[in-house]
This record gives structure tokens, sequence and C-alpha cells, in this order.
């Protein structure tokens, strides 16, 4: 029917007076209630579906052919800029912990696209969409406490032209999510220190960085021990100090191990001086006593480590060349020695095995089946994910979820970061340094680095059976600083890693680190 200019002129007031409504509460026609979803996987058109929008843009809602489980996905997009929520409202529901876990994908750039659970009788929860270039699917997750047995689930677009989402296979179920660990690696953060860094707020007030980053939700620190450092920083003494920082702060301590006197990667796992010399069987008695006696003087002091890493980023094993994974069934002796040795000085401390092979599902099965193999005992998969090098999250969440499923353990990233932007800030060139090495969907900004943390957190939650422990930022308060460089040996070497710190040029406290509040 023809509207008049008044009838118009009305009807336009009301929607720009309900727009503010699409993120918010929603109406939930009782027509449409149920106690339980109604055409998860959109495979009926939608049925049981609602489409809100208050611009009057219901039609960036469709379903159409490509699903992730069955044929038909639904699809969020328009040929102009739109906002759009599809809902299921759910009645009847026994008070409890729910989670909602859909299957999405995203081309990125919308101002905002999640999904979420709203008007349960407790505060809204939510989990952003990732960018997936790669076409994959990705599985989320979100939990909320269900107060009044009704829920409604809801999936959200607010998007410019062109931009799209694809969500399926939507489940609704009884239980809980979260994550265990969200941590930091702070180990140079005494030599920053020693050579006067400052650190602020996002506010811009002088602060303590650890006590920064905890303020923001980080409840894990992430320390490393050499056994004997030319610069003589992440040593025992150093160790020592921080683990009393950071439990003074509540927070719970990670212990790695690289054994050796500077950096252990897949690239080198060279020996201490003071242990060159030895063969294997010394070897395993050297690293015995020296990660008893780490471990032992912090449970001494009222700090025993909540998790140890027995080597850091062992993919071709460690201590080279008597525990390379040339030499398994000695690399597995000389891993069995560190994992008695923490369990000798605290049962309750998990034992971390470490790989930089986050989305490298092939060489995380090779590695831990060795392990497995060789009798090695261990408590938690742990694995590095950068995704400027270990590829996209739908390899991660494939590896994460495989691991975490044949080996009956939880799995942690280890390491990650991001930069917040290309610039350099010391002289050294930064190991991210131009946009063509970026991740896509992510720029080299605040935000970007923001929503790739939030990401990784995210995949991490959503490890099938609660597998999924968190994720530790690695040195996110090594910032450039004169004397703070990556060589023990060399006072002058520089920071390759500040652009990816998550305390800005300015010093102060970027957008990222509120993702350490993560559930």
């Amino acid at each position: 029917m023809y509207a008049t200019k008044r009838g118009r002129r009305r009807a336009a007031a009301l929607a720009a007076s309900l727009s503010g409504l699409l993120l918010a509460a929603l109406p939930a026609p009782s027509a449409h209630a149920a106690t339980t979803l109604t055409d998860p996987g959109f495979e009926s058109g939608a049925t049981g579906w609602s489409t809100y929008s208050a611009g009057g843009q219901n039609a960036a809602s469709f379903t159409e052919a490509g699903g992730h489980g069955g044929s038909t996905r639904l699809s969020h997009w328009s040929a102009s800029a739109y906002k759009v929520e599809t809902y299921q409202y759910l009645t009847g529901l026994t008070d409890g912990t729910y989670t909602l876990t859909a299957w999405v994908r995203s081309g990125g750039g919308q101002n905002s696209v999640y999904i979420a659970l709203r008007n349960c009788g407790s505060a809204e929860q939510r989990t952003d969409l990732p960018p997936t270039a790669d076409g994959a699917w990705i599985r989320l997750v979100t939990s909320v406490k269900v107060v009044g047995g009704a829920c409604t689930i809801s999936l959200n677009s607010d998007a410019h032209a062109g931009e799209w989402a694809n969500f399926d296979d939507i489940t609704f179920a009884p239980g809980s999510t979260g994550l265990t660990v969200k941590g930091g690696d702070l180990s140079t953060l005494p030599k920053n220190e020693a050579h006067g860094a400052v650190y602020r707020s996002a506010s811009g007030t002088t602060g303590d960085a650890m006590g920064l980053l905890k303020s923001a939700g980080m409840n894990y620190v992430r320390l490393k021990v050499w056994v004997n450092p030319a610069d003589g920083f992440n040593d025992k003494a150093h160790v020592l100090a921080m683990a009393k920082r950071a439990k003074a702060l509540g927070m719970k301590v990670l212990v790695d191990f690289h054994y050796s006197d500077s950096w252990a990667d897949p690239g080198k796992q060279n020996k201490p001086a003071a242990w060159s010399g030895h063969g294997y069987a010394q070897l395993r008695t050297d690293v015995y006593d020296h990660t008893y006696d780490m471990l032992n003087a912090l449970k001494a002091q009222g700090t025993t480590a909540d998790m140890v890493q027995i080597g850091n980023e062992i993919n071709a094993g460690m201590l080279w060349p008597e525990g390379s994974t040339d030499h398994w069934s000695q690399l597995a002796g000389l891993l069995t020695s560190g994992a008695n040795a923490a369990k000798a000085v605290s049962s309750g401390t998990q034992v971390a095995l470490h790989l930089a092979e986050g989305g490298d599902n092939a060489g995380t099965r090779w590695w831990f089946d060795n392990a497995v193999a060789y009798g090695v005992p261990f408590d938690v998969v742990a694995l590095s994910y950068y995704g400027y090098w270990h590829g996209p999250l739908s390899g991660l969440q494939a590896n994460l979820d495989d691991a975490a499923a044949r080996y009956g353990k939880p799995v942690l990233v280890a390491e990650t970061a991001y930069a917040h932007t290309l610039a350099d800030a010391d002289g050294l060139e930064n190991n991210i340094a131009t946009a063509d090495q970026l991740v896509s969907g992510y720029p080299a900004t605040p935000a970007g680095q923001a929503a790739n943390l939030r990401d990784v957190l995210n995949v991490v939650e959503a490890v099938p059976g609660g597998r999924g422990l968190g994720a530790v930022y690695w040195e996110p308060a090594w910032t450039a600083v004169s004397g703070s460089g990556w060589d023990p040996a060399d006072p002058s070497s520089g920071n390759a890693w500040e652009n990816q710190a998550l305390f800005g040029y300015d010093q102060k406290l970027l957008p990222a680190a509120n993702w350490f509040s993560h559930r």
C-alpha cells in the first residue's frame, strides 16, 4: 500500500528511534518461543528463526546453499550498509549455565559481527567472529547463566556495504566455557626496568607494568630461565624475584626452562657452557638438578610454580646433539628427567611440553606420538601460535582440537603476539615490519592487535570438553629501551619485537590488554 509523505516521515522517525535497539534488547514474539532450537542447521529455510533490523533491512539475513554440515547456511549480506539480527527465543529452560556453539565465517571489516546470548536473566554474553580469509569455518562458543527459564540466541551483523558473514550448525546446551590461563611472558621486564623503561595505564598514569596488566585481567606470568646468561637476567635470582611480584598480585607462575644460556627455539637448542662437554647420562642429571634447584627455590620462598615447560619450542629436541629428535629415546630421557624433577618438588605443578607448531597438525602429531610412545610424562600440550608464521586460525583450531582429543590433555597457546604498528622505535628492523607480513583482516593498529588476540583466545576457548586452557602473550612489556636488547652478550643489541608489545610507543597500555578479562 502506498504510504503518505507524513506516514513515511513517521516511519523514518520510528526507525531512527529504534536503531540503537538492534544491539540491545529485542522483541521476542511468543509465536517463535520454544524450549529447544528449531532448524539449527538452517536446512528448512530458517524455520523458527526471526529477523530484526531497525533500518528495515531484514532482507540482509537469508539462507543459501553452502553449509558447514548440511547443504544450507544462514548469511548476512547486503549491497548497502546494514544492521541485522537473526534470533530465536527459548523458554521453559531449566535455570543454569548454557553454552551456545556456532560454526561461522566472515569476510571481515564489519563494525561488529558476533554471536550472543541475551535476555537470559543475567549479563549478555557475546563472541566476535574472526575474519576468515581462507574461507574455512571456525567454531565459536559463548556461555551464559540462565535465570528465569528464558534466553535469546542471537546472530548479529553491523556491516558496511558488501560485507558478509555466515552462520551454521547452531547448538545451545547446558555447560560453561571460559579460560584458565590469560597470561603474559614478562621475562624481559626486569631488564627493561633496569634500563629505565616507563609504563603507563591507558589514561596515562605511570605504574608497574605487571600491576597494570594484572588490572587488565592478566592472571598468569610466564618466566624463562637460562642457566648462566651473559647479562645476568633470566637467571635464578631474577625468576625468584619476579615470582614474588606475581604471587603478591595474586597471579600464577609458569616457569619456562630453556636449558641454555641464551635463546632456545626451533632453530637453536645449544647446551649451557657449563654442560658443553657432558654426554647423555650426565645431561639427564644436569636437567634434573637444574630443574629441581630452580623449582625448589621457588617453593621455599612460598611461590611454588603452577606450571613448568620442560624445554622451549622443542620441535627438533633440546640440548643438541644428544637431545635432538634424531635420538628420540635420549630426548625422552631428558624430558622425563625434567618432568620428574618438577613433580618431586610439587606434584600439583603442571608439566607442559612446548612446540612452535600452532597450525601444523602433522608435526604436532608426529612429535607427541613419539613422546607418548617413549613414555614421557606430561600434563599439558603447549604450542606457539603466531598467525603470520603459523597459518590461519582454522589450522590452529584443528590442531588444538585434535591434540586435546588424541592425547586426552588440556592445550595451551604458550606464545602469541601481534603488531600494533609497523613503525620502528629503536633502529633494529622488527620481525614484523611490512604490510605483506600481516595476517589478512588484522591491520597493524591497536585495534588490529586487539582483534587478533581476541580471536586467538576465542579459538582456544572453543576446544571441546573445556580442554582449552588459554593463551600467553609473548613479552607484552618488552618495549624499546636502550640497553635492553635481544642479545645477552651484546648491550648494544636492539629489540625486534617492540611493535608487538602491549604498551605503545607513548608507553600507554594498549586496548588488546583488555582481552585478558576474557571469560
